[in-house]
């Protein structure tokens, strides 16, 4: 039997309470820092998105009238055009005017914004023979696929195994990992690269091979596409969770990340890709409140209404490593999207990691890194290597990410909302080590959230808002929107 934890759904509260209470707990933290809350100086860039009616042949018109470069298309977005000022400061705290207020007044011109940067961190912690034999030789050591052997510190299987027993080994399903590139030679990763699910948005153009610099910065997306879909019985390094799944990769992290970035990234023939994979978001570092902009929003949507053709694009998501900073997942924009599936981490022998941020819009859980004492994951690496140092939510993501291929195999036509169903129905808490799991109203168990401690931090605010607070938990929900719930827990594959 596979053992894996039950989850709570996605968040999907109204947007004014969801903020209400993401700046209460961000005013809280700095109160309790001494510090004022200065916003940081916004850093203008010299690409502008614009909204131009009559097609890509007028946009380019409209471009070089006006001293600019089209750069095609922003995703998927129809009118939707990235434009590039050579002329123009590159980085620079002020806006810019002159030719780019003539463009704004052209009456082909609906809307215009020049895109600014936006801080985003990847979410990796700077910090017996078995039945399915394989001849990689890092596979003995992948633990968090042996739970089921009786030596292992791990307890809850994630039902991976059965699953290629039965078959499954995401055949047929594409998975791209947006993040700074993935090494697409790499022994492990060649021979299911899919160059028509990869991009480089950093470089426009057609290849997401990482820049390399003496300190490896940019492995993280070669770790991540390792997790699911590494060959298998290739004699080199580890197996993947969806190892014949095809794998792709968004190189969007290694440069200015602007709103356009994201939407491209994002957009990225959702048609043809199944599942985005994300391991990044803004500052876990319990203050910053960020999420998706505008056109970043609107390629949810589409990926959302229209990818998949018509059963919609699946975006998994790591939920953030600022447990330690106080960081609240909630007030993070794309873990908290409805059309994202939240994942956090459990720790090998079953306990919240250091670095878990609770919030309700945690869907489920999988293994990866905890205690100095306890393993962490081991996965491709940069420069043809493997590693066994992968840690954080980082992590978590893409575990989930190759389990939703197999997933899709046996059954192409699920929509991205029996995607979640499946992830809420097939998991639960076994050996998770909590004192608070509850049963929540849809007959799940879940973590439950510290309600009477916001409660009583809302209290402390109310004589400055005038705003009543909830006098029980049920009221809480009404009131915010939000579930009392958050689940740390193991996802696993869906039995058959």
């Amino acid at each position: 039997m596979p053992a894996a934890a039950s989850s709570s759904s996605s968040s999907s509260s109204s947007s004014s309470s969801s903020s209400l209470l993401c700046l209460l707990a961000l005013s809280l933290a700095l109160g309790a820092r001494g510090v004022a809350a200065d916003p940081p100086r916004p850093v203008y860039t010299n690409h502008w998105a614009v909204r131009v009616r009559g097609g890509p042949a007028e946009a380019a018109r409209l471009a070089a009238a006006y001293g600019y470069r089209s750069l095609g298309q922003i995703g998927s977005l129809e009118n939707y055009y990235h434009f590039h000022h050579s002329k123009t400061f590159k980085r620079s705290t002020l806006s810019s005017r002159g030719p780019h207020t003539f463009l704004r007044m052209d009456p082909k011109v609906d809307w215009l914004q020049q895109q600014e940067v936006k801080r985003r961190v990847k979410r990796h912690v700077r910090g017996e023979p078995h039945a399915l034999p394989f001849n990689d030789p890092v596979w003995p050591n992948m633990w968090y696929l042996h739970c089921g052997d009786r030596g292992s510190r791990c307890r809850s299987e994630m039902n991976v195994l059965a699953a290629w027993q039965r078959g499954y080994t995401g055949r047929n399903v594409v998975v791209t990992i947006l993040d700074d590139g993935i090494e697409r030679n790499h022994p492990d990763l060649l021979q299911n690269y899919d160059p028509l699910a990869s991009y480089d948005v950093n470089g426009n153009d057609h290849d997401p091979t990482p820049r390399y610099d003496a300190s490896n910065e940019n492995k993280h997306g070669t770790r991540c596409a390792g997790e699911v879909a590494a060959a298998a019985n290739n004699s080199y390094c580890v197996v993947g969770i969806a190892y014949n799944a095809r794998i792709g990769g968004i190189r969007m992290l290694d440069g200015d990340v602007t709103d356009v970035v994201e939407a491209k990234s994002l957009g990225i023939r959702p048609d043809y890709i199944d599942i985005y994979s994300a391991s990044w978001g803004p500052d876990d570092d319990g203050k910053t409140v960020d999420g998706p902009g505008l056109l970043a929003k609107q390629a949810f949507e589409h990926g959302i209404k229209k990818g998949r053709r018509g059963l919609g694009s699946i975006f998994v998501w790591a939920s953030g490593n600022g447990g330690r900073e106080g960081d609240y997942c909630s007030c993070d924009g794309y873990t908290n999207s409805i059309y994202t599936i939240s994942i956090s981490s459990t720790t090998e022998n079953g306990y919240k990691p250091w670095y878990l941020e609770e919030c309700a819009s945690t869907l489920a859980t999988t293994y990866s890194s905890g205690a100095f004492y306890e393993r962490k994951i081991v996965t491709t690496d940069l420069r043809h290597r493997c590693t066994d140092g992968h840690t954080g939510t980082s992590v978590s993501a893409p575990m989930v990410a190759g389990i939703i291929a197999l997933a899709l195999e046996a059954n192409p036509l699920l929509t991205w909302r029996d995607v979640q169903h499946l992830l809420v129905r097939t998991s639960r808490p076994v050996h998770l080590r909590a004192a608070d799991w509850k049963t929540n109203g849809a007959g799940h168990k879940a973590i439950y959230m510290a309600s009477g401690w916001w409660m009583q931090k809302l209290l402390w605010w109310k004589p400055r808002s005038g705003r009543r607070c909830p006098p029980s938990t049920s009221a809480w929900e009404a009131w915010t929107g939000c579930p009392s719930t958050s689940a740390p827990t193991t996802c696993c594959a869906p039995a058959p």
